[in-house]
């Protein structure tokens, strides 16, 4: 779509930049239309916007299904040495959001399985807390174990529109993050969480808790037992 098939309008345009500019968080179409009046296309806007600052040093990204101002990405460079380094993720954490990234949705026991070590819950907490991974809902089988899965801030900080944007096995190889005598048959899963049959969404008021994690009611024994 361009100028030529739809008309845009210059205020619509600039609003939609200050709704964008102001944002603190990547913001959905809807989220964008809503602020916006009613006649105004909000589809046709954001095209247009994108268009406009595709060759800016900064420009219109799609983060999953959200829109936020990102800085070029072949100006990174430039501004490398002001990047605020976040805590550093130790090689169990840094393992372990691999595996959700590609696997998701996933449990404990099957990152573990993958792993093949056991992934402690510091580890899980770490990642939570970095908020690139969060708990998606429940896997349908007995314990009914959390599962879970990447955020769009993960897809944001590594400048990904999409999972399926993740590096693929040849990709990973190149930038030797992967060992040339690889296992036969091994391969690199396209990550694919949407409408998982085996995992059911949270309900209203299931924090995610594991079960042997959940804060037990205090036991008084009686005096007189």
């Amino acid at each position: 779509m361009s100028d030529q098939d739809v008309k845009i309008d210059g205020e619509h345009l600039r609003m939609v930049e200050a709704v964008l500019f102001a944002a603190e968080e990547p913001l959905d179409l809807a989220n964008i239309a809503d602020k916006l009046p009613e006649d105004a296309d909000a589809a046709a806007l954001i095209e247009a916007v994108s268009e406009k600052y595709a060759k800016s040093g900064f420009t219109l990204q799609k983060i999953g299904n959200k829109w936020a101002f990102r800085s070029a990405p072949d100006l990174a460079h430039v501004l490398q040495k002001h990047v605020v380094q976040q805590r550093r993720l130790s090689r169990a954490a840094l393992e372990t959001m691999a595996i959700i990234a590609y696997h998701q949705p996933v449990t404990r026991a099957e990152i573990e399985d993958i792993r093949g070590v056991s992934v402690s819950k510091g580890t899980l907490d770490v990642l939570l807390e970095s908020e690139w991974v969060k708990i998606r809902g429940r896997r349908k089988v007995p314990g009914r174990p959390v599962t879970y899965g990447t955020t769009d801030g993960f897809l944001s900080h590594f400048g990904l529109e999409r999972l399926q944007d993740l590096p693929g096995l040849d990709e990973l190889k190149a930038a030797g993050l992967l060992d040339g005598r690889l296992p036969p048959g091994f391969n690199v899963p396209e990550p694919d969480p949407d409408n998982d049959p085996n995992e059911d969404a949270l309900d209203d008021g299931d924090d995610g808790l594991e079960p042997l994690e959940m804060e037990l009611p205090e036991v008084v024994e009686d005096a007189n037992s």
